[in-house]
């Protein structure tokens, strides 16, 4: 019997040669940046408002024009009123933000880090927030009389609640363990509040600030209604008596800015605080 050949008779293949593959680390996106079609939607609407005011689809008495409003804010910057309007509401909301931002960090952490606090504090709070704060109003003119203490006073109750509520979630959210452990290597309870407490709830502390911004427009915006002494909202309620639509736009543009500007203000807060975090973005 013969022996088996030692090599096949067929030629040897040799194995395909392994290239690595580049990985890309994010997928590019193809198109116009993100803040240009953001900014193409805002100016796409007003040449839609344009459009409707030139075509007679929206008379001057229902909504005044892009033109004519641009004509008003230059009028009234000009004059020097829509300034000093300017500067008196953002006084006033400067001073119900210093006293309801830090009122409400204090009770939330009063009612999140102590029982005692939370049996004194959460019961009253969680009560108060459910009243509509500008149905107050009444009770504040009585209170204060109708100067800036009234006005402030209603940023001060639309900045607190929603503070103290995220403020006190986001506490309630943190990781026990991460406390146990900080404990279990020596930390005493201050050290804890400050190093493991106190970053993990700030995503809701800020998430709060945010709210609490956009609230705190919306109450100075009544709260300027009440009696005409000054602030973008005597300038809309005199630009209603005289029928004034292109008036009445440029304030709200005013109050539409202040927001805009805040809530940049906070996101921009957000990159430099939470570099640590890892959020979901749209593809």
């Amino acid at each position: 019997m013969s022996a088996p050949p030692l090599a096949s008779s067929r030629p040897s293949q040799e194995a395909p040669e392994l290239h690595e593959l580049p990985l890309r680390a994010a997928r590019r996106r193809r198109g116009l940046p993100h803040p240009v079609r953001r900014t193409l939607v805002v100016v796409g609407l007003v040449a839609l408002w344009q459009v409707a005011s030139t075509s007679g689809l929206l008379s001057p008495d229902t909504l005044s024009s892009p033109l004519d409003t641009a004509r008003s804010a230059v009028e009234m910057f000009g004059s020097g009123e829509l300034d000093e309007a300017l500067l008196t509401s953002l006084q006033r909301a400067a001073g119900g933000l210093a006293l309801g931002v830090p009122v409400g960090l204090a009770l939330a952490l009063a009612s999140g880090l102590f029982r005692i606090g939370e049996d004194l504090v959460d019961s009253p709070m969680q009560m108060l927030r459910t009243l509509p704060f500008l149905g107050i109003t009444p009770l504040l003119i009585l209170w204060f009389g109708i100067g800036d203490t009234p006005k402030v006073a209603l940023v001060f109750l639309g900045v607190c609640f929603p503070v103290y509520v995220n403020t006190l979630v986001g506490i309630r959210n943190v990781d026990g363990r991460l406390v146990e452990a900080a404990r279990t290597f020596g930390a005493g309870h201050w050290h804890v509040v400050r190093s493991v407490v106190l970053p993990g709830a700030l995503p809701n502390i800020l998430v709060g600030l945010r709210l609490a911004l956009g609230i705190a427009w919306l109450a100075l915006v009544v709260g300027e209604q009440i009696s005409s002494d000054g602030g973008i909202g005597s300038l809309m309620l005199r630009a209603q008596d005289n029928l004034r639509t292109d008036r009445i736009v440029v304030c709200l543009v005013v109050y539409a800015l202040l927001g805009l500007l805040s809530d940049l203000i906070v996101r921009g807060l957000e990159r430099v605080l939470l570099t640590w975090r890892q959020g979901l973005e749209a593809g």
